[in-house]
């Protein structure tokens, strides 16, 4: 999942207000060899405060308007990638999602609001759209610094549980529900560092779990980065544990560096073909 940032105030500085050159980052992560591209209209950080809807509504609508002319200029890079590719919109606020919906072509909704209620299952269902469900606490835009887990696993078990059972009540099919652990969402690095451990857990729930791995503030406590474009080898070392313990989507910002990593990991996998020799 290749990161297109549509604001001026990605943490990773990686952001822009122009569509063209939104459309170009977009283009080279399918060039990269991205499955899907994941676009946002405003940053995650909690320092800032959140957009108003309408203009990340109108964001959005700069990119998603020209996505069905660019994406045909590309050509994918092997014969695995998914094609066409999946266009993901990051967004967590109903009145923009049921908005932005109304475009042709987008086949993911990424929610980061941690499903509060039933609204963005219902409209995904009847927009015939997948939703990606992330566990978090609270507000989104909201720091939770001094949110505790005496056991962050148990914690998010039974919330997928609770929020995959509101989704599917409402007609959501279990097939288009993704989940995702929420790194560094309501989280302490030693929270983070379990989750990266113990990920196989979520495997019960049978759906795909996506790691958003990409330069996180614990790669950086970690390793004493605090610049997050300097994180990426942090980055693939995530990649490179979560694979065996069932991750299966990573959305990052070096799309070339985790597709070599991901392509290299498989090809030393004793099932390998290049094994059977």
């Amino acid at each position: 999942m290749g990161i297109v940032n549509i604001n001026d105030d990605s943490f990773s500085g990686d952001g822009t207000l122009d569509p063209t050159a939104a459309l170009a980052i977009a283009r080279t992560h399918l060039t990269n060899g991205a499955d899907i591209i994941d676009i946002g209209a405003e940053s995650a950080r909690t320092n800032r405060t959140a957009i108003p809807i309408n203009e990340e509504i109108r964001r959005l609508r700069t990119f998603i308007d020209r996505w069905q002319e660019t994406w045909p200029t590309c050509t994918p890079r092997d014969s695995t990638q998914i094609w066409p590719p999946v266009l993901s919109v990051n967004s967590w606020r109903n009145e923009a999602i049921t908005a932005i919906l109304q475009s042709p072509g987008i086949d993911l909704i990424n929610d980061m609001s941690a499903l509060p209620d039933a609204r963005n299952a219902i409209t995904c269902a009847n927009a015939n759209v997948s939703l990606l469900i992330m566990h978090s606490v609270g507000e989104p835009k909201i720091p939770h610094f001094q949110q505790q887990w005496p056991n962050v696993m148990n914690a998010m078990e039974s919330f997928f549980e609770e929020k995959i059972r509101l989704a599917t009540q409402i007609g959501l099919p279990l097939d288009s529900i993704i989940i995702d652990p929420g790194i560094d969402f309501a989280k302490q690095r030693a929270d983070n560092l379990t989750v990266y451990q113990n990920l196989s857990r979520l495997n019960r729930f049978q759906r795909p779990i996506l790691v958003p791995v990409s330069r996180k503030t614990v790669i950086g406590e970690v390793l004493k980065l605090p610049e997050p474009s300097t994180r990426d080898a942090g980055t693939i070392a995530c990649i490179a544990a979560a694979i065996p313990r069932g991750g299966a989507i990573f959305r990052v910002h070096d799309s070339d560096a985790a597709w070599q990593a991901v392509k290299m990991l498989h090809a030393l996998q004793p099932s390998h073909p290049e094994f059977s020799s």
